[in-house]
């Protein structure tokens, strides 16, 4: 990718930290080590993660008490009990408040070891190693931690910020292409919640990001990064402008939940999310039509899904976006877009034209 290494902060305070954008990253022992503290250190990642990047990671902590754990891969596995097997570990070798968890992984290995730190003894650090485009972009970004439950996506968890993000772009040339695209959904939606020149900018260079080309996917990352670090610098828990940065997410966690978390990957389920979320901004009078078209091809040409599966109902969406987290005293909160880049959080939704976006979107 680029011999250059880009450094944005993440500003809260005694809770700051970087996060480092470049290639080679990993081969830069000083740059892991100097966010260490204690002595004990546990690498969690996981079965398709481990044979590529875990020895690079153990050859940094050489001279500390390092130790990694190999979990199975996958959203399924996003689970209360594959957590409680981080614990098992950290107990068995006797970790203690001074140890440091290291996620090395995309967003579910992030999230899991997120909050595995967050609730062993009530706190030890944790670094971030996110290895897809779609956890580099967003989830490694701005303390989100937990897992999933039955009945809804990420229900279970806690805010916990790392000590720093560390993205190697190296990494993203063993990412397979439907892993690749699922990412881009991500990029795809900072450019609708808050800047529509990057949009444009998307849609001049959606062939090169496809194709992993240096310096756009570098400018993806960054730009998507600073994005959502201002964002979390000004909204750390979500009572504000922070859930703009759920724009597709409602409808997409119900397509997840309802399909079973991992057949339909997360940017998948959120490009389909985004396109509802664009049809019915636009059956509110507020996104124009020509707009919607624009979104709906930029989804495709990074072959991303535009519709919802097919055989999930209406009353499907809504039961389980009855128990999505953005409800707020019994009324639905949905983000949605007055023009392209300029998003808003709104529960002034009328129920008819609610329906009509679901129906629109090949459910029964």
């Amino acid at each position: 990718m680029t011999d250059v290494t880009t450094t944005l902060h993440v500003d809260l305070g005694e809770r700051s930290y970087p996060i480092y954008i470049g290639a080679g990253l990993l081969a830069q022992q000083s740059l892991l080590r100097q966010h260490i503290q204690g002595q004990q250190v546990l690498v969690v990642t996981n079965a398709t993660i481990a044979p590529l990047y875990l020895s690079q990671v153990m050859d940094s902590l050489h001279g500390l008490q390092a130790e990694s754990l190999v979990l199975p891969d996958g959203e399924a596995y996003k689970t209360l009990d594959t957590v409680n097997l981080i614990f098992d570990q950290l107990l068995a070798s006797r970790h203690n408040r001074t140890t440091t968890l290291i996620a090395l992984g995309g967003g579910v290995i992030g999230d899991m070891t997120g909050f595995a730190a967050a609730s062993y003894q009530r706190g030890v650090n944790f670094i971030q190693i996110p290895t897809t485009l779609l956890s580099q972009v967003d989830s490694s970004v701005g303390g989100k931690t937990g897992v999933n439950h039955s009945l809804g996506k990420n229900m279970i968890g806690a805010f916990y910020q790392p000590q720093c993000v560390l993205i190697d772009t190296d990494s993203l040339t063993t990412l397979p292409q439907r892993e690749l695209s699922a990412g881009l959904a991500e990029v795809i939606k900072y450019g609708l919640l808050g800047d529509a020149d990057f949009f444009t900018w998307q849609e001049q260079n959606i062939d090169q990001l496809l194709v992993l080309q240096q310096e756009q996917l570098a400018y993806a990352i960054y730009r998507s990064c600073q994005m959502k670090a201002d964002i979390v610098a000004a909204d750390e828990r979500e009572k504000g402008c922070r859930a703009l940065l759920n724009l597709g997410h409602t409808f997409g966690h119900a397509i997840e939940t309802q399909q079973g978390y991992g057949n339909w990957l997360h940017g998948e389920a959120v490009a389909a999310g985004m396109v509802m979320a664009a049809d019915l901004s636009w059956r509110l009078g507020w996104l124009d039509k020509s707009s919607v078209g624009r979104i709906v091809d930029l989804l495709r040409q990074a072959k991303l899904p535009v519709e919802a599966p097919e055989d999930m109902t209406e009353d499907d969406f809504m039961t389980h976006m009855a128990v999505d987290k953005k409800i707020t005293d019994g009324r639905l909160r949905l983000v949605l877009m007055q023009h392209l880049g300029d998003a808003l959080v709104t529960s002034d939704i009328a129920a008819p034209l609610l329906q009509q976006t679901l129906q629109a979107h090949r459910v029964n």
